[in-house]
C-alpha cells in the first residue's frame, strides 16, 4: 500500500534515537510520505554532536545516508526560493514549512507546536502535529500496518535487545504517552 499523504518530519523529532528508529519504521511501511531536508538533518545532527561527545559526524553521516537510501524520496530539495515569503515567531524554523510546501505535505511532526502556529501554516494547507498525536491517528487508521512497523522496530533492537514492555517504556520516556497507553493493549503482537 502505498498512501499520498505526505509529511515532513521537523529536526527535534528526529534528534532522540529511539524516536528517529520509529519514525524511519514507520515511514517504510508505507502508510503514508516520509519527507525532510538536508537542512533538517543538519539541525538534528548538530544537536546530537553537541549532546553525545561519544558519537562522531561520520557515524550520524551514516545514519543520514541510510535514512535517505531507505525511505523512497524522502529528502526534500529545491525549497529555498519559498523561505523568505514565510512568515513564523522564529525564522529560522521557515525552512521546515517550506519543504513542506514543496514536497506537498500535509503534515509537520514536531514537538515545537508553537514554533509552528496554526495560523501561520493555514494558508499553505498545513498543520503541526505533536508525533504523539501523529502516531495514534495511524494508529486509529492503520492499526496492523503500525503495529507491525513498531513489532519490525522493536526486534530489530539488539544492542540491547527489549521486550515490549521495556520497548513501550522507552517510546514512553520520548513522550508518546497516549501511543503507549494504545499500544499497551496488543503487547502481544509486538
Amino acid at each position: 500500500m502505498s498512501s499520498h499523504f505526505t509529511v515532513v518530519y521537523d529536526a527535534c523529532v528526529l534528534y532522540p534515537a529511539p524516536l528517529r528508529d520509529l519514525l524511519m519504521h514507520l515511514a517504510l511501511s508505507d502508510l503514508y510520505r516520509a519527507r525532510w531536508s538536508d537542512t533538517i538533518h543538519d539541525e538534528w545532527t548538530r544537536n546530537v554532536l553537541a549532546s553525545r561527545p561519544d558519537l562522531t559526524a561520520e557515524q550520524l553521516n551514516r545514519t543520514r545516508q541510510l535514512m535517505n537510501s531507505h525511505v523512497r524520496d524522502s529528502l526534500v530539495t529545491g525549497f529555498e526560493y519559498l523561505i523568505p515569503s514565510i512568515q513564523l515567531p522564529d525564522a529560522d524554523d521557515r525552512h521546515v514549512v517550506a519543504a513542506a510546501i514543496h514536497s506537498g505535505a500535509s503534515l509537520i511532526v514536531t514537538f515545537n507546536l508553537k514554533d509552528f502556529p496554526p495560523e501561520a501554516l493555514k494558508p499553505y494547507n498545513l498543520v503541526a502535529q505533536h508525533p504523539d498525536d501523529f502516531i495514534v491517528d495511524l494508529l486509529d487508521l492503520f492499526p496492523a500496518g503500525v503495529l507491525e512497523a513498531v513489532a519490525h522496530h522493536r526486534r530489530s533492537l539488539k544492542n540491547p535487545p527489549k521486550t515490549a514492555d521495556e520497548y513501550l517504556d522507552t517510546l514512553q520516556a520520548q513522550g508518546l504517552t497516549q501511543s503507549v497507553a494504545v499500544m499497551r493493549q496488543w503487547t502481544v503482537a509486538m
